[in-house]
């Protein structure tokens, strides 16, 4: 590789022990935390200090992990596992299963579907990163965090306090009860794109009070997410024309000067359509293992394939989409927005069921891989040595496996532990399994049809950049009033602060301090709630 550095190697005995480990811890903590608080916090920061306090200690094996990469290995595996436990096995196996199918070889074979779109989720992840449409440049707002608090905890100096002062700040608010990871990530991310995810937040939580709407009632989410997703797909294709004709579309970061994407359009495009194609063979998989034709018969299981293997690549793209700017990967929204959708089919809830899950499945891995990769990016000297990158980046995706790996075996184990032991369900694997039996509401489609151009319009008018529309219909689709709050006055403080101290002189403020309150928020939420939940089993 001539002069390529060195980058290490995930079976490295050192490396590869501490993989296992981290794999395990942030497992155990996706399972804890998507059951008994509903949510699961980004791992990446806990395992990359983890890994640096080993480094530590005086002994040589030790000091080997003294390394920003084989530490960006080690955030990897750990926050791999937090969500593949959780929101990829443990919430999607948990919906079939409260719809009745508590037979353990079905929910093992419904596993196995799980598995194919969990892996296919990553691989997409590892193939489209830094390309055209998911440019590394952008913000991806955990990955910049990550990086930040990798880099200062290694290197000190300013920059490294600047980093602890934010981490204090995140702690602190967290502590009282206050989103300060929210806070962090509106520091570091597209104002716009954040101001919408806010305006929604707002406009669920006090919807009925300000306006006497309840806009979850009327599938005003839904809506805005079908419109805004379709108008996405357009922009996908508007951009690789452009990209093809050489020219930078409005509202993309630009590729002058040295910077170009490690995956050229042309690429990028035959791998977007060869993911659809992988996700609808999974979906024939998936639905054959749960014995799907037997509810529906031979046509429907083809209308049932082709949907639910569209709608598994169509809400990867949308939580990459949102990650890239707001840090936060709709998932549940997605996966709730076509499981009402699905409800137009009649499918029986078992049906609908196992779609849902199939997609459910599809979203956390290639938002999460992407914040990795953007961290690893980042490290590994912002794509300047474009071979070290692929080998990086290539790394990355084997210890995304590794997560995998004990993910599937921490759940195929214990499952049956939380939802017969403990009698412990994921809350939006609640949510899911509800709404799969309810009859579809009359008035479904009309309201989808009223919310829908407005989701359209805003994509279009935001742009790429900013993804109006779908930020709006993930803020709508979560209650989280103090969420909402923070967003707003976050935005408003920092419009503030530019125009009277100027961005440039902010810059280290908004993307190092943001970055420490990301990360001393996630060290909090672990300790309170992680914590505590092993104290009460």
């Amino acid at each position: 590789m001539g002069g390529t550095e060195y980058h290490p190697k995930l079976y490295e005995p050192v490396v590869l022990a501490m993989g296992l480990a981290l794999a395990l811890f942030g497992a155990i903590i996706g399972l804890e935390l998507i059951c008994r608080v509903g949510i699961n916090p980004n791992t990446s920061i806990i395992g990359a200090l983890i890994a640096i306090a080993f480094s530590m200690i005086p002994v040589e094996l030790a000091r080997k992990m003294r390394n920003v990469h084989r530490v960006n290995l080690m955030q990897t595996v750990i926050s791999g596992a937090t969500f593949q436990a959780g929101n990829v096995f443990l919430l999607t196996i948990a919906v079939p299963y409260l719809l009745g199918m508590t037979d353990p070889t079905y929910i093992y074979g419904v596993i196995v579907g799980i598995l194919i779109a969990g892996f296919i989720d990553i691989l997409f992840a590892y193939w489209i990163f830094d390309s055209p449409f998911y440019l590394a440049r952008n913000p991806w707002p955990p990955g910049i965090a990550t990086a930040e608090a990798i880099k200062a905890a290694l290197q000190r100096g300013k920059r490294a306090l600047l980093l602890l002062y934010g981490m204090i700040f995140g702690g602190t608010l967290t502590y009282l009860g206050y989103p300060g990871d929210v806070v962090g990530i509106t520091l570091i991310t597209q104002i716009v794109a954040i101001t919408c995810f806010g305006v929604g937040l707002i406009l669920r939580a006090y919807g009925p009070t300000l306006f006497g709407i309840d806009f979850f009632k009327i599938y005003a989410p839904q809506g805005i997410m079908v419109g805004a997703g379709i108008a996405a797909l357009i922009q996908f294709l508007m951009l690789y024309l452009k990209v093809r004709r050489g020219t930078t579309p409005k509202g993309v970061t630009p590729t002058s000067g040295e910077y170009r994407p490690l995956v050229p359009a042309d690429v990028a495009m035959r791998r977007l359509v060869l993911t659809l194609i992988l996700f609808t063979v999974g979906a024939v998989v998936a639905g054959a293992i749960a014995r799907i034709p037997e509810f529906i018969g031979t046509s429907g299981f083809a209308v049932w394939v082709l949907y639910t293997g569209f709608q598994a690549w169509f809400t990867t793209l949308v939580c990459a989409l949102s990650g890239m700017y707001a840090g936060w990967f709709p998932a549940f929204a997605t996966a709730l927005a076509s499981l009402v959708i699905s409800l137009l089919f009649g499918w029986p809830p078992l049906a609908a069921g196992v779609s849902v899950a199939y997609v459910a499945a599809t979203g956390p891995g290639m938002a999460d891989l992407n914040y990795d990769l953007k961290t690893g990016w980042i490290l590994r000297g912002e794509g300047r040595d474009p071979e070290f990158e692929r080998v990086g980046r290539r790394w990355q995706f084997y210890a995304k496996i590794l997560s995998l790996a004990v993910s599937l075996i921490m759940v195929a184990v214990f499952y049956r532990a939380y939802f017969e032991g403990l009698k412990l369900f994921p809350p939006a694997a609640r949510t899911l399994a509800a709404t799969a039996k309810a009859a579809a509401d009359p008035e479904l489609a009309r309201w989808l049809m009223t919310w829908a151009p407005i989701g359209f319009i805003l994509q279009i008018v935001g742009g790429p950049e900013r993804q109006m529309g779908i930020l709006l219909a993930t803020g709508l689709m979560i209650y989280n009033a103090p969420a909402g709050i923070a967003v707003l006055v976050t935005v408003a403080a920092r419009l503030i602060l530019v125009k009277i101290l100027g961005a440039e002189r902010l810059r280290d403020v908004f993307y190092v301090g943001g970055a420490g309150a990301v990360g001393g928020s996630a060290i909090v939420s672990f300790i309170v709630y992680t914590l505590r939940a092993y104290l009460r089993l």
